[in-house]
């Protein structure tokens, strides 16, 4: 199990489901290490308190648009600078190890911001791990 793993995030500003908490509660809580979140409503900030109750190092991207930001807290050498929603969610691929995503849907769709994540994710070989809106969990 690897000590220093860096997941990123991205979901649904929507929320996640009752189910897709479950399985990234249970996804994560077999390792230990760093996860990186943009800051939003919904399911970033759903997952910045999944990952604090797992004992995960939080490190926040803001976005430079503040209207559905989250305002969540970490100290401050945690929090990276603000930039553009698509900028940040590059960076949080960029410095992660691999990508979790809770889309709101269950299939691709050509725009979105976490499709757009999981798009460039792949596009770097990042594995990634979509977790769908019925909880089931898909790995590429």
């Amino acid at each position: 199990m690897p000590v220093d793993y860096r997941f990123g995030f991205t979901g649904t500003r929507h929320g996640m489901t009752e189910t897709q908490k479950r399985s990234l509660r249970d996804y994560i809580s077999g390792f230990k290490g760093i996860f990186h979140h943009g800051d939003c409503i919904g399911s970033d900030s759903e997952a910045h308190d999944i990952a604090d109750e797992s004992g995960y190092g939080i490190i926040i991207h803001p976005p430079s648009d503040p209207t559905h930001r989250a305002w969540r807290e970490v100290p401050r050498h945690m929090m990276r600078e603000e930039k553009s929603h698509f900028a940040r969610n590059r960076d949080i691929v960029d410095d992660a190890t691999s990508l979790i995503a809770t889309p709101f849907e269950s299939t691709e769709q050509p725009k979105g911001g976490t499709w757009y994540t999981v798009r460039y994710a792949r596009k770097r070989g990042k594995p990634v791990v979509l977790i769908l809106p019925d909880g089931s969990i898909h790995q590429s």
